[in-house]
């Protein structure tokens, strides 16, 4: 049998934050509503969108002084 694994819809706060390379608490301090990054409340737990990741990254480099 082969076995497939689809990438995940959503990441815990320690994923998002490890895939930025930054801690769990500068993610936070950047997450909305007093940062600009997108979450999703289930329940009790803040998940992110790995696709909302990616959007926030292109943003920062558009918002760089060049």
């Amino acid at each position: 049998m082969t076995s497939t694994t689809s990438p995940k819809l959503l990441v815990s706060a320690r994923e998002a934050a490890a895939s930025l390379s930054i801690c769990e608490k500068t993610l936070w301090s950047n997450t909305a509503p007093r940062g600009s990054i997108p979450f999703v409340r289930i329940g009790a737990r803040v998940l992110y969108d790995p696709a909302d990741l990616r959007a926030w990254i292109d943003a920062q480099k558009k918002g760089g002084a060049g």
